[in-house]
C-alpha cells in the first residue's frame, strides 16, 4: 500500500488518501460510480476531491456542471481545482474544452504525462480522499498512474457477464503489481427490478460476482441495478445521491462509501493481521500470522480445496475435481501473495493455478478435525 504521508508532489502534500476507481473496459458505469461514491464520502463529513483522469473521453464535465468552468493558478503555478457540491474537482475537459466536442488525439507517452500533471499539478489542499476516476484499461497510462501516485486502495467496476470476470482479474493483478489493495468490486447493471412485482431480473446473467467472492475472498462486493433514472440524472449533471438522497439506489452508494472507508481503515491499522502462506519441501504448508499463530495444511488437502473454475462449477458449486483424480504427492511449486487478501499457488500437477483467500483457509483448516 502506498504511503501517502510523504507525498513527492506538492499538489498532493495535504491529501491523506487516494482511492482509484477503475475498470478494464469502457461503458460499465465507472465514472458514474466515481462521482456518486465521492459524493457519498463527502456526505459523511469527509473532505473529498475528484479527478477525472480520462484524457481520451473525460466524463466529469457532463456528470458535474460548475457555474463557471474557468481555471486559475496560484503563486506556485499549481492549478486551482473547481468546487462543485462541496467537492474539489478537476478534468482535462475543463483544461481543454475542445475535447468535449471530440476525442483527444494524443500518443501514449503524451497522455501519461498529461494525466500525471492533472493529478500532481493541482492544488488539492486539505483532503481526506482524492478519488481518481481512472481511464478504462490496464495499459501504460494506468500503470504510470499506479506507479507515480501514492494510491492507497482501488475499487474495480464491472458488469455481470462472465467475460467481465476475466477483465476484473486483470485489474486486480495490475494493482497487485504495485501493492495497491482492491477493497471493493462494484457490479453495475447487475439486475433490473420490476416496479410492479419487485422481482430482480438478471438480464445480463450472473455468476461473476459470486466467482470473485469465492476465488478472491472479497467481502465488499456491491450489486448496482440497471436503473434508467441513474443514467438520466447523470446525463443531466445531477448525480443521483444529490437529486434523490433517500432513494434505494442512493442508499447503495452510501453503503459502498461506508464499506470502502471502513476497509481502508482496517487495512491501514496495525491490527490488520495479514498472514503469509508458505511450503517447506516434504512437509506441510503453513499459514503464519503476525502474532505467531500457525495453521498447518496438508498440501494434498489444500490442492483438493481449490475453488477455481476448473475445480468447482461456477454456477452450481459442484466439486468437479475428486480426490482420486489428484496426484497424492502433489505440492506447491510456487506461492505468491495476491494483494493483502489471498495467496496464489502454482501446483506441481500443472492443472491449475489456485487462489486461496486467507479467510477461506482459516475457516476451512483451523478446526481440530480439518
Amino acid at each position: 500500500m502506498a504511503d501517502s504521508s510523504t507525498p513527492t508532489h506538492p499538489g498532493l502534500r495535504n491529501v491523506q488518501r487516494i482511492l482509484a476507481v477503475s475498470s478494464c473496459k469502457g461503458g460499465v458505469g465507472k465514472s458514474t460510480t466515481s462521482v456518486n461514491t465521492a459524493l457519498s464520502l463527502a456526505r459523511y463529513g469527509l473532505r473529498v476531491g475528484l479527478l477525472d483522469a480520462d484524457v481520451y473521453g473525460p466524463s466529469l464535465p457532463t456528470l458535474l456542471r460548475p457555474a463557471s468552468p474557468q481555471l486559475f493558478q496560484n503563486e506556485e503555478g499549481l492549478i486551482l481545482p473547481l468546487e462543485i457540491h462541496g467537492m474539489k474537482v478537476m478534468s482535462f475537459g475543463w483544461i481543454d474544452p475542445e475535447q468535449q466536442r471530440g476525442p483527444a488525439i494524443l500518443r501514449g507517452p503524451m497522455v501519461s504525462q498529461v494525466v500525471s500533471q492533472l493529478a500532481t499539478r493541482v492544488e488539492w489542499g486539505d483532503l481526506d480522499y482524492l478519488v481518481i476516476d481512472f481511464p478504462p484499461g490496464t495499459g501504460d497510462i494506468q500503470l504510470t498512474l499506479t506507479q507515480q501516485l501514492p494510491i492507497d486502495a482501488a475499487v474495480i467496476v464491472t458488469t455481470p457477464q462472465q467475460l467481465s470476470f476475466v477483465d476484473v482479474v486483470k485489474g486486480i493483478q495490475m494493482f497487485d503489481t504495485v501493492n495497491v489493495p482492491t477493497v471493493s468490486v462494484v457490479e453495475n447493471m447487475s439486475y433490473f427490478q420490476c416496479e410492479s412485482c419487485g422481482e430482480k431480473m438478471r438480464i445480463f446473467g450472473e455468476g461473476a460476482r459470486k466467482q470473485l467472492i469465492e476465488q478472491f475472498g472479497f467481502t465488499h462486493t456491491m450489486e448496482m441495478p440497471l436503473d434508467p433514472r441513474l443514467s438520466a440524472m447523470s446525463d443531466a449533471g445531477t448525480p443521483m445521491v444529490l437529486e434523490s438522497p433517500e432513494d434505494p439506489v442512493s442508499q447503495l452508494y452510501y453503503e459502498l462509501a461506508e464499506r470502502v472507508h471502513g476497509e481502508i481503515n482496517r487495512l491501514q491499522s496495525e491490527e490488520a493481521g495479514i498472514p503469509t502462506l508458505s511450503y517447506n519441501v516434504g512437509q506441510n504448508c503453513e499459514l503464519t500470522y503476525p502474532d505467531g499463530r500457525i495453521i498447518e495444511i496438508n498440501p494434498f488437502e489444500l490442492r483438493l480445496a481449490c475453488k477455481c473454475a476448473e475445480c468447482v462449477h461456477e454456477f452450481t458449486g459442484e466439486q468437479l475435481v475428486k480426490a482420486e483424480d489428484l496426484d497424492p504427492d502433489v505440492y506447491p511449486e510456487a506461492i505468491t501473495p495476491v494483494g493483502r487478501y489471498a495467496a496464489s499457488v502454482k501446483w506441481s500437477d500443472g492443472k491449475c493455478a489456485s487462489i486461496y483467500p486467507y479467510h477461506y483457509l482459516e475457516e476451512k483448516f483451523s478446526s481440530p478435525d480439518a
